[in-house]
Protein backbone atom coordinates (compact mmCIF):
# COMPACT_ATOMS: atom_id res chain seq x y z
CA UNK A 1 0.00 0.00 0.00
CA UNK A 2 2.91 2.33 0.72
CA UNK A 3 4.40 1.63 -2.68
CA UNK A 4 1.03 2.24 -4.32
CA UNK A 5 0.85 5.75 -2.83
CA UNK A 6 4.45 6.46 -3.81
CA UNK A 7 3.97 5.24 -7.38
CA UNK A 8 0.97 7.53 -7.88
CA UNK A 9 3.30 10.39 -6.97
CA UNK A 10 6.02 9.06 -9.28
CA UNK A 11 3.66 8.96 -12.26
CA UNK A 12 2.44 12.44 -11.44
CA UNK A 13 6.02 13.69 -11.50
CA UNK A 14 6.82 11.83 -14.73
CA UNK A 15 3.92 13.41 -16.63
CA UNK A 16 4.45 16.87 -15.15
CA UNK A 17 8.19 16.77 -15.86
CA UNK A 18 7.66 15.83 -19.51
CA UNK A 19 5.08 18.59 -19.90
CA UNK A 20 7.38 21.13 -18.23
CA UNK A 21 10.26 20.29 -20.60
CA UNK A 22 7.98 20.58 -23.62
CA UNK A 23 6.42 23.82 -22.33
CA UNK A 24 9.82 25.41 -21.74
CA UNK A 25 11.43 24.28 -25.02
CA UNK A 26 8.78 23.07 -27.50
CA UNK A 27 11.35 20.50 -28.68
CA UNK A 28 10.69 16.79 -29.34
CA UNK A 29 14.45 16.24 -29.48
CA UNK A 30 14.87 17.61 -25.95
CA UNK A 31 12.13 15.27 -24.74
CA UNK A 32 14.22 12.43 -26.12
CA UNK A 33 17.36 13.80 -24.48
CA UNK A 34 15.51 14.07 -21.18
CA UNK A 35 14.57 10.39 -21.41
CA UNK A 36 18.21 9.59 -22.18
CA UNK A 37 19.46 11.53 -19.15
CA UNK A 38 17.06 9.78 -16.77
CA UNK A 39 17.77 6.24 -17.98
CA UNK A 40 21.39 6.07 -19.16
CA UNK A 41 22.68 5.62 -15.57
CA UNK A 42 20.66 2.39 -15.37
CA UNK A 43 22.41 1.07 -18.47
CA UNK A 44 25.85 2.01 -17.17
CA UNK A 45 25.55 1.10 -13.49
CA UNK A 46 22.77 -1.48 -13.07
CA UNK A 47 25.28 -4.34 -12.97
CA UNK A 48 27.10 -2.60 -10.12
CA UNK A 49 23.75 -2.21 -8.36
CA UNK A 50 22.98 -5.89 -8.96
CA UNK A 51 26.31 -6.97 -7.46
CA UNK A 52 25.63 -4.85 -4.38
CA UNK A 53 22.14 -6.39 -4.15
CA UNK A 54 23.69 -9.89 -4.12
CA UNK A 55 26.31 -8.92 -1.53
CA UNK A 56 24.27 -6.84 0.91
CA UNK A 57 20.84 -6.58 2.53
CA UNK A 58 18.37 -5.75 -0.27
CA UNK A 59 15.83 -4.42 2.21
CA UNK A 60 18.27 -1.80 3.52
CA UNK A 61 19.33 -0.84 -0.02
CA UNK A 62 15.74 -0.09 -1.04
CA UNK A 63 15.13 2.05 2.06
CA UNK A 64 18.24 4.09 1.21
CA UNK A 65 17.29 4.55 -2.45
CA UNK A 66 13.74 5.63 -1.59
CA UNK A 67 15.02 8.25 0.86
CA UNK A 68 17.38 9.54 -1.85
CA UNK A 69 14.56 9.73 -4.41
CA UNK A 70 12.43 11.69 -1.95
CA UNK A 71 15.25 14.21 -1.52
CA UNK A 72 15.61 14.64 -5.31
CA UNK A 73 11.85 15.18 -5.72
CA UNK A 74 11.91 17.76 -2.94
CA UNK A 75 14.65 19.75 -4.69
CA UNK A 76 12.71 19.63 -7.98
CA UNK A 77 9.55 20.85 -6.23
CA UNK A 78 11.41 23.69 -4.50
CA UNK A 79 13.01 24.94 -7.72
CA UNK A 80 9.75 24.81 -9.67
CA UNK A 81 7.49 26.38 -7.04
CA UNK A 82 10.00 29.18 -6.44
CA UNK A 83 10.09 29.98 -10.16
CA UNK A 84 13.82 29.28 -10.50
CA UNK A 85 13.55 26.06 -12.54
CA UNK A 86 15.60 25.88 -15.71
CA UNK A 87 15.99 23.14 -18.29
CA UNK A 88 19.47 22.23 -17.07
CA UNK A 89 18.06 21.71 -13.56
CA UNK A 90 15.63 19.17 -14.99
CA UNK A 91 18.43 17.31 -16.73
CA UNK A 92 20.61 17.19 -13.61
CA UNK A 93 17.76 15.94 -11.43
CA UNK A 94 16.68 13.39 -14.06
CA UNK A 95 20.24 12.03 -14.15
CA UNK A 96 20.30 11.91 -10.34
CA UNK A 97 17.09 9.87 -10.28
CA UNK A 98 18.61 7.57 -12.91
CA UNK A 99 21.61 6.97 -10.64
CA UNK A 100 19.29 6.11 -7.77
CA UNK A 101 17.30 3.71 -9.98
CA UNK A 102 20.49 1.92 -11.05
CA UNK A 103 20.76 0.64 -7.47
CA UNK A 104 17.06 0.53 -6.60
CA UNK A 105 15.71 -1.53 -9.51
CA UNK A 106 18.00 -4.62 -9.27
CA UNK A 107 17.55 -4.74 -5.48
CA UNK A 108 13.77 -4.32 -5.80
CA UNK A 109 13.40 -7.01 -8.47
CA UNK A 110 15.48 -9.51 -6.48
CA UNK A 111 13.69 -8.58 -3.23
CA UNK A 112 10.39 -10.02 -4.51
CA UNK A 113 11.61 -13.57 -3.87
CA UNK A 114 12.96 -12.58 -0.44
CA UNK A 115 9.46 -11.38 0.50
CA UNK A 116 7.23 -14.14 -0.88
CA UNK A 117 9.36 -17.18 -1.78
CA UNK A 118 9.45 -19.04 -5.07
CA UNK A 119 6.08 -20.75 -4.66
CA UNK A 120 4.21 -17.42 -4.99
CA UNK A 121 6.56 -15.78 -7.51
CA UNK A 122 4.20 -15.83 -10.52
CA UNK A 123 1.35 -14.16 -8.66
CA UNK A 124 3.62 -11.79 -6.73
CA UNK A 125 5.17 -10.31 -9.87
CA UNK A 126 1.74 -9.98 -11.50
CA UNK A 127 0.21 -8.33 -8.42
CA UNK A 128 3.19 -5.98 -8.15
CA UNK A 129 2.60 -5.05 -11.79
CA UNK A 130 -1.10 -4.53 -11.04
CA UNK A 131 -0.19 -2.05 -8.33
CA UNK A 132 2.28 -0.29 -10.60
CA UNK A 133 -0.27 0.12 -13.34
CA UNK A 134 -3.10 1.15 -11.04
CA UNK A 135 -0.84 4.04 -10.12
CA UNK A 136 -0.13 4.55 -13.81
CA UNK A 137 -3.84 5.22 -14.34
CA UNK A 138 -4.41 7.45 -11.31
CA UNK A 139 -1.14 9.43 -11.34
CA UNK A 140 -1.29 10.85 -14.90
CA UNK A 141 -4.98 11.72 -14.50
CA UNK A 142 -4.25 13.73 -11.34
CA UNK A 143 -1.19 15.31 -12.95
CA UNK A 144 -3.20 16.41 -15.99
CA UNK A 145 -5.67 18.21 -13.73
CA UNK A 146 -3.04 19.75 -11.42
CA UNK A 147 -0.74 20.94 -14.20
CA UNK A 148 -3.60 22.77 -15.87
CA UNK A 149 -4.91 24.21 -12.60
CA UNK A 150 -1.89 25.06 -10.42
CA UNK A 151 1.26 24.09 -12.37
CA UNK A 152 3.86 21.35 -12.41
CA UNK A 153 5.50 22.23 -9.08
CA UNK A 154 2.65 20.88 -6.97
CA UNK A 155 2.93 17.50 -8.72
CA UNK A 156 6.61 17.37 -7.76
CA UNK A 157 5.83 18.34 -4.15
CA UNK A 158 3.11 15.69 -3.79
CA UNK A 159 5.50 13.10 -5.19
CA UNK A 160 8.10 14.03 -2.56
CA UNK A 161 5.50 13.66 0.21
CA UNK A 162 4.28 10.32 -1.20
CA UNK A 163 7.66 8.71 -0.51
CA UNK A 164 6.84 8.82 3.20
CA UNK A 165 4.27 6.05 2.63
CA UNK A 166 6.64 3.60 0.95
CA UNK A 167 9.48 4.28 3.39
CA UNK A 168 7.09 3.64 6.30
CA UNK A 169 5.98 0.40 4.65
CA UNK A 170 9.56 -0.74 4.15
CA UNK A 171 10.50 0.05 7.75
CA UNK A 172 7.49 -1.94 8.99
CA UNK A 173 8.67 -5.11 7.17
CA UNK A 174 10.34 -7.98 8.97
CA UNK A 175 12.19 -10.04 6.36
CA UNK A 176 14.59 -12.87 7.21
CA UNK A 177 18.16 -11.97 6.28
CA UNK A 178 19.66 -13.96 3.41
CA UNK A 179 22.94 -15.84 3.96
CA UNK A 180 25.87 -13.64 3.00
CA UNK A 181 28.00 -14.62 0.04
CA UNK A 182 31.44 -15.92 0.78
CA UNK A 183 34.10 -13.21 0.63
CA UNK A 184 37.19 -13.13 -1.52
CA UNK A 185 35.51 -12.62 -4.91
CA UNK A 186 36.26 -9.40 -6.73
CA UNK A 187 33.27 -7.24 -7.63
CA UNK A 188 34.27 -7.18 -11.31
CA UNK A 189 34.42 -10.99 -11.38
CA UNK A 190 30.92 -11.11 -9.87
CA UNK A 191 29.61 -8.78 -12.57
CA UNK A 192 31.11 -10.98 -15.29
CA UNK A 193 29.62 -14.03 -13.58
CA UNK A 194 26.13 -12.60 -14.14
CA UNK A 195 26.83 -11.86 -17.82
CA UNK A 196 28.33 -15.33 -18.27
CA UNK A 197 25.16 -16.97 -16.92
CA UNK A 198 23.00 -15.00 -19.35
CA UNK A 199 25.30 -15.71 -22.30
CA UNK A 200 25.27 -19.49 -21.82
CA UNK A 201 21.56 -19.78 -20.87
CA UNK A 202 19.57 -19.72 -24.11
CA UNK A 203 16.05 -19.00 -22.79
CA UNK A 204 17.19 -16.18 -20.51
CA UNK A 205 19.36 -14.70 -23.25
CA UNK A 206 16.52 -14.75 -25.80
CA UNK A 207 14.04 -13.14 -23.38
CA UNK A 208 16.49 -10.38 -22.53
CA UNK A 209 17.38 -9.71 -26.17
CA UNK A 210 13.71 -9.32 -27.13
CA UNK A 211 13.14 -7.10 -24.11
CA UNK A 212 16.12 -4.96 -25.06
CA UNK A 213 14.97 -4.63 -28.67
CA UNK A 214 11.44 -3.55 -27.71
CA UNK A 215 12.79 -1.09 -25.13
CA UNK A 216 15.17 0.36 -27.71
CA UNK A 217 12.84 0.83 -30.66
CA UNK A 218 9.25 0.82 -29.35
CA UNK A 219 9.12 2.05 -25.74
CA UNK A 220 10.19 5.62 -26.67
CA UNK A 221 6.59 6.20 -27.79
CA UNK A 222 5.93 7.31 -24.21
CA UNK A 223 8.62 10.01 -24.44
CA UNK A 224 6.86 11.46 -27.49
CA UNK A 225 3.42 11.49 -25.89
CA UNK A 226 3.45 15.28 -25.21
CA UNK A 227 3.94 15.80 -28.97
CA UNK A 228 0.87 13.69 -29.76
CA UNK A 229 -1.16 15.34 -26.99
CA UNK A 230 -0.36 18.92 -28.05
CA UNK A 231 0.45 19.05 -31.77
CA UNK A 232 -1.39 16.07 -33.26
CA UNK A 233 -4.44 15.44 -31.07
CA UNK A 234 -4.76 18.96 -29.57
CA UNK A 235 -5.59 17.70 -26.09
CA UNK A 236 -3.24 19.82 -23.98
CA UNK A 237 -2.02 18.81 -20.52
CA UNK A 238 -5.29 17.12 -19.55
CA UNK A 239 -5.20 15.18 -22.82
CA UNK A 240 -1.69 14.00 -22.00
CA UNK A 241 -2.92 12.71 -18.67
CA UNK A 242 -5.77 10.83 -20.36
CA UNK A 243 -3.47 9.27 -22.96
CA UNK A 244 -1.02 8.08 -20.31
CA UNK A 245 -3.91 6.86 -18.18
CA UNK A 246 -5.39 4.85 -21.08
CA UNK A 247 -2.09 3.03 -21.50
CA UNK A 248 -2.16 2.38 -17.77
CA UNK A 249 -5.68 0.89 -17.98
CA UNK A 250 -4.45 -1.61 -20.56
CA UNK A 251 -1.34 -2.40 -18.54
CA UNK A 252 -3.43 -2.98 -15.41
CA UNK A 253 -5.65 -5.38 -17.35
CA UNK A 254 -2.56 -7.24 -18.54
CA UNK A 255 -1.13 -7.46 -15.03
CA UNK A 256 -4.43 -8.73 -13.60
CA UNK A 257 -4.60 -11.33 -16.37
CA UNK A 258 -1.20 -12.62 -15.26
CA UNK A 259 -2.17 -12.43 -11.59
CA UNK A 260 -4.82 -15.09 -12.17
CA UNK A 261 -2.33 -17.39 -13.90
CA UNK A 262 -1.23 -20.18 -11.58
CA UNK A 263 1.79 -21.53 -13.47
CA UNK A 264 4.29 -20.73 -16.19
CA UNK A 265 2.67 -22.84 -18.88
CA UNK A 266 2.38 -20.95 -22.15
CA UNK A 267 4.22 -17.81 -21.00
CA UNK A 268 6.79 -18.14 -23.79
CA UNK A 269 4.00 -17.88 -26.36
CA UNK A 270 2.48 -15.00 -24.41
CA UNK A 271 5.76 -13.07 -24.68
CA UNK A 272 5.92 -13.48 -28.47
CA UNK A 273 2.24 -12.66 -29.02
CA UNK A 274 2.33 -9.63 -26.72
CA UNK A 275 5.41 -8.21 -28.46
CA UNK A 276 3.72 -8.49 -31.86
CA UNK A 277 0.47 -7.02 -30.49
CA UNK A 278 2.37 -4.12 -28.95
CA UNK A 279 3.95 -3.28 -32.29
CA UNK A 280 0.68 -3.51 -34.23
CA UNK A 281 -1.19 -1.34 -31.72
CA UNK A 282 1.57 1.28 -31.79
CA UNK A 283 1.38 1.56 -35.58
CA UNK A 284 -2.38 2.08 -35.46
CA UNK A 285 -1.99 4.69 -32.71
CA UNK A 286 0.70 6.55 -34.66
CA UNK A 287 -1.68 7.28 -37.55
CA UNK A 288 -4.85 8.02 -35.60
CA UNK A 289 -5.99 11.63 -35.73
CA UNK A 290 -9.00 11.20 -33.46
CA UNK A 291 -8.31 11.88 -29.78
CA UNK A 292 -10.74 9.27 -28.48
CA UNK A 293 -9.63 6.64 -30.98
CA UNK A 294 -6.05 7.28 -29.87
CA UNK A 295 -7.10 6.85 -26.24
CA UNK A 296 -8.76 3.53 -27.13
CA UNK A 297 -5.71 2.30 -29.07
CA UNK A 298 -3.41 2.95 -26.13
CA UNK A 299 -5.32 0.38 -24.06
CA UNK A 300 -4.00 -2.62 -26.08
CA UNK A 301 -0.61 -0.90 -26.23
CA UNK A 302 -0.46 -0.92 -22.43
CA UNK A 303 -1.91 -4.43 -22.19
CA UNK A 304 0.62 -5.97 -24.56
CA UNK A 305 3.70 -4.25 -23.17
CA UNK A 306 2.77 -5.27 -19.62
CA UNK A 307 2.16 -8.90 -20.58
CA UNK A 308 5.53 -9.04 -22.34
CA UNK A 309 7.51 -7.36 -19.56
CA UNK A 310 5.89 -9.18 -16.62
CA UNK A 311 5.95 -12.57 -18.36
CA UNK A 312 9.62 -12.12 -19.20
CA UNK A 313 10.35 -11.10 -15.61
CA UNK A 314 8.54 -14.17 -14.24
CA UNK A 315 10.25 -16.60 -16.60
CA UNK A 316 13.71 -15.20 -15.93
CA UNK A 317 13.25 -15.21 -12.14
CA UNK A 318 12.05 -18.81 -12.34
CA UNK A 319 15.25 -19.89 -14.11
CA UNK A 320 17.95 -17.93 -12.24
CA UNK A 321 19.68 -19.20 -9.07
CA UNK A 322 19.28 -17.09 -5.93
CA UNK A 323 23.02 -16.41 -5.75
CA UNK A 324 22.90 -14.71 -9.16
CA UNK A 325 19.47 -13.12 -8.88
CA UNK A 326 20.55 -9.54 -8.22
CA UNK A 327 23.06 -9.52 -11.08
CA UNK A 328 20.75 -11.17 -13.62
CA UNK A 329 17.91 -8.82 -12.68
CA UNK A 330 20.39 -5.97 -13.12
CA UNK A 331 20.87 -7.11 -16.72
CA UNK A 332 17.07 -7.29 -16.99
CA UNK A 333 17.02 -3.66 -15.81
CA UNK A 334 19.65 -2.76 -18.42
CA UNK A 335 17.50 -4.25 -21.16
CA UNK A 336 14.21 -2.84 -19.85
CA UNK A 337 15.28 0.66 -18.79
CA UNK A 338 18.90 0.89 -19.87
CA UNK A 339 18.21 0.52 -23.60
CA UNK A 340 15.40 3.07 -23.44
CA UNK A 341 17.68 6.15 -23.31
CA UNK A 342 19.24 5.25 -26.65
CA UNK A 343 15.75 4.71 -28.01
CA UNK A 344 14.67 8.07 -26.57
CA UNK A 345 17.50 9.84 -28.39
CA UNK A 346 16.73 8.02 -31.63
CA UNK A 347 12.97 8.51 -31.32
CA UNK A 348 13.35 12.19 -30.47
CA UNK A 349 15.71 12.79 -33.40
CA UNK A 350 13.46 10.96 -35.89
CA UNK A 351 10.39 12.79 -34.56
CA UNK A 352 12.16 16.15 -34.89
CA UNK A 353 13.09 15.44 -38.52
CA UNK A 354 10.25 13.28 -39.88
CA UNK A 355 7.48 13.61 -37.30
CA UNK A 356 6.37 11.64 -34.24
CA UNK A 357 4.10 9.25 -36.23
CA UNK A 358 7.06 8.02 -38.31
CA UNK A 359 9.18 7.48 -35.18
CA UNK A 360 6.45 5.47 -33.44
CA UNK A 361 5.71 3.44 -36.60
CA UNK A 362 9.36 2.39 -36.89
CA UNK A 363 9.27 1.26 -33.28
CA UNK A 364 6.14 -0.81 -33.88
CA UNK A 365 7.70 -2.53 -36.90
CA UNK A 366 10.81 -3.35 -34.85
CA UNK A 367 8.70 -4.90 -32.09
CA UNK A 368 6.86 -7.12 -34.60
CA UNK A 369 10.14 -8.24 -36.19
CA UNK A 370 11.59 -9.15 -32.78
CA UNK A 371 8.46 -11.12 -31.89
CA UNK A 372 8.72 -13.16 -35.10
CA UNK A 373 12.37 -14.04 -34.43
CA UNK A 374 11.65 -15.00 -30.81
CA UNK A 375 8.71 -17.19 -31.86
CA UNK A 376 10.98 -19.09 -34.27
CA UNK A 377 13.46 -19.83 -31.46
CA UNK A 378 10.84 -20.75 -28.86
CA UNK A 379 10.41 -24.49 -29.62
CA UNK A 380 14.15 -25.12 -29.35
CA UNK A 381 14.39 -23.35 -25.98
CA UNK A 382 11.64 -25.22 -24.10
CA UNK A 383 13.70 -28.26 -23.11
CA UNK A 384 16.52 -26.17 -21.67
CA UNK A 385 14.02 -24.03 -19.75
CA UNK A 386 12.41 -27.14 -18.20
CA UNK A 387 15.82 -28.39 -17.11
CA UNK A 388 16.67 -25.07 -15.45
CA UNK A 389 13.40 -25.06 -13.49
CA UNK A 390 13.88 -28.68 -12.36
CA UNK A 391 17.46 -27.95 -11.31
CA UNK A 392 16.31 -25.04 -9.17
CA UNK A 393 13.57 -27.20 -7.64
CA UNK A 394 16.12 -29.84 -6.69
CA UNK A 395 18.35 -27.23 -5.06
CA UNK A 396 15.75 -25.29 -3.13
CA UNK A 397 12.27 -25.23 -4.60
CA UNK A 398 10.90 -23.92 -7.86
CA UNK A 399 7.34 -22.82 -8.44
CA UNK A 400 4.86 -25.65 -8.47
CA UNK A 401 3.61 -27.20 -11.69
CA UNK A 402 5.45 -24.91 -14.09
CA UNK A 403 6.78 -24.91 -17.61
CA UNK A 404 7.76 -22.26 -20.13
CA UNK A 405 5.21 -22.91 -22.79
CA UNK A 406 5.83 -26.58 -23.54
CA UNK A 407 2.85 -28.83 -24.08
CA UNK A 408 3.99 -31.07 -21.20
CA UNK A 409 4.10 -29.25 -17.85
CA UNK A 410 6.79 -29.73 -15.24
CA UNK A 411 5.14 -30.99 -12.07
CA UNK A 412 6.85 -30.25 -8.80
CA UNK A 413 5.30 -31.54 -5.61
CA UNK A 414 4.98 -28.98 -2.84
CA UNK A 415 6.47 -30.02 0.50
CA UNK A 416 4.07 -30.82 3.30
CA UNK A 417 3.18 -27.98 5.61
CA UNK A 418 5.32 -27.91 8.79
Amino acid sequence: MGQMVSLIGTWMQSVAEAWLVYRLTGSAALLGMMGFASQIPVFLLATVGGTIADRHNRHHIIVATQCSAMAAASVLAGLTLSGHIQVWHLFVLATTLGLINAFDIPARQAFVVDMVGREDLVNAIALNSSMFNSARIIGPAIAGILVGAVGEGWCFLLNAVSYIAVIAGLLAMRVDARPRRAGGIKALDEIFEGFSFVRRTGPVRALLMLLGLVSLVAMPYAVLMPVFAERILHGGASGLGMLMGASGVGALAGALTLAFKRNLRGLGRWVATASAGFGASLILFAWSRSFWLSVALLVPVGFCVMVQMASSNTLIQSMVPDALRGRVMAIYSMMFMGMAPFGSLFGGAVAERFGAPIAVTLGGLGSIAGAALFARQLPAMRAEARQLILALQASGGAPAEQSTGASIPVRVEKPAAP
